[in-house]
């Protein structure tokens, strides 16, 4: 019973830290595209943040996980 208590913590934990992230990064490409004067999109929004989510796991660094992505967007904008 303990355990199982701790693990939905720890996944709760989890999902909600994926969810700060994600409202964050969200925002920030927002922010981003209308500063670029480009139409903003959800769905390339939600592609770049969930690349930056796992860019960001992968590496540790928020900088190469936001340029990596950041550059794979740009891509699949054209």
């Amino acid at each position: 019973m303990i355990l199982l208590t701790s693990f939905n913590k720890y996944y709760l934990a989890q999902a909600k830290q994926n969810s700060l992230i994600k409202l964050f990064c969200l925002h920030s490409v927002k922010e981003e595209m209308i500063k670029a004067e480009i139409e903003y999109s959800e769905e390339i929004a939600n592609e770049t943040c969930e690349c930056y989510y796992e860019e960001f796991i992968k590496t540790s660094s928020h900088q190469d996980a936001k340029t990596k992505c950041k550059l794979k967007a740009k891509d699949n904008f054209k």
